[in-house]
């Protein structure tokens, strides 16, 4: 297939792509650009850019809890449709690796969370009752998942009473053994962290991506962005402490208190993290609160909340894509690709409306 339009193209697999016009070849599942030109014969398209990648995303998941194979495949199917290819998925209890052959979908798995017991959402994580035993769970998690652990960072101690708040889960050392446990056997961490006072930890244990990140202050930001840590902001996620917040105000007044704060500052904690020039993740935590499927509300929130359109298409797609482990756009790589209608660099949310998505050259969502 010969394609030809405006492409945002990498010279090489770790450039920095930027906007081109052109014609391309798929063939064997890659594309290679072969001119600068618009070619005859090419199908002529407004825009080409690489498919999205959702860095937090619970294939498998639903506000019901777990499902069956068949809805695990309708969540991919519309996962796909919006236009991503590319899902980590960040924890769930069952073996979402399904998907993949009946709709192409490319799914990095972490496994399962891990947790403390009553430190997390019921059924969803490994309780770890000895947290000594975090190290060797950790290595074993690594050894099985693709390349990834999910650890829970801190959550409701709800053994405080009135007075329980969102607490670490982990101890200091134990975190950072843990951590080079799971780096140890080839893997990477990622945490789901939510307060400030966990932040620190994860900072000195040496945690590859930090989800949510809520509570990261300026001084934690700047040496995240120094070390080369990874934040996922998943923003609809924050969007609803506000509602958290209210359940838990008369039993926990506290942690209502703590998670109020938060969503008051949203706007302004998200616009300090794109200023500092963290490395940012798109990941809409699909599953649970969110509906699978649901990347144009987040690619909304970015935009409304500050961040410039073309931090928005770099972080929803090349950027993501790279640190999971997957080229964008380049000569030789994986055809993984959307074709647009609309200039995403004018409206991000462009690319959560794709005229056609193909993985590998092929078709798998819309029309050619």
């Amino acid at each position: 297939m010969l394609i030809a339009g405006v492409c945002l193209w990498a010279q090489e697999a770790s450039a920095r792509p930027r906007w081109v016009r052109g014609t391309w070849r798929v063939d064997d599942g890659v594309i290679r650009r072969v001119s600068e030109r618009y070619e005859d014969g090419a199908r002529r398209v407004p825009f080409l850019v690489p498919a999205m990648a959702d860095a937090h995303c619970h294939i498998g998941y639903s506000e019901k809890g777990c499902v069956s194979g068949d809805e695990m495949v309708c969540q991919a199917r519309r996962t796909l449709e919006c236009g991503v290819t590319l899902v980590r998925d960040c924890g769930v209890p069952v073996d979402n690796s399904v998907v993949v052959g009946p709709t192409g979908l490319r799914l990095v798995r972490c496994g399962r969370h891990v947790a403390r017991p009553k430190r997390y959402l019921r059924d969803l994580p490994i309780d770890v009752e000895d947290q000594r035993d975090l190290p060797r769970v950790v290595g074993a998690l690594a050894a099985r998942s693709d390349g990834w652990v999910k650890l829970v960072g801190d959550w409701i101690d709800r053994s405080g009473g009135a007075d329980a708040d969102l607490l670490p889960l982990w101890d200091a050392q134990v975190l950072a053994d843990a951590v080079a446990a799971a780096h140890h056997a080839g893997a990477r961490v990622a945490v789901h962290a939510f307060s400030h006072r966990v932040i620190d930890s994860l900072i000195e244990a040496g945690v590859d991506d930090i989800e949510h990140g809520s509570g990261i202050d300026q001084d934690q930001a700047a040496e995240i962005a120094s070390r080369g840590i990874a934040v996922t902001p998943t923003l609809r996620q924050v969007e609803l402490f506000a509602d958290f917040s209210s359940q838990a105000a008369s039993k926990y007044p506290v942690y209502a208190a703590t998670m109020s704060a938060m969503h008051a500052e949203r706007r302004e904690h998200f616009q300090m993290l794109v200023d500092v020039g963290i490395l940012l993740l798109m990941g809409t935590d699909s599953g649970g609160y969110q509906e699978h499927g649901s990347i144009g509300g987040e690619l909304a929130l970015w935009t409304q909340w500050g961040a410039a359109p073309g931090l928005v298409v770099d972080a929803a797609t090349w950027q993501t894509r790279r640190y999971l482990g997957f080229d964008g756009l380049t000569d030789g790589a994986a055809a993984d690709f959307l074709v647009l209608e609309e200039d995403p660099r004018r409206d991000p949310l462009a690319l959560a409306r794709p005229r056609c998505v193909y993985v590998g050259g092929h078709l798998v969502s819309g029309r050619p």
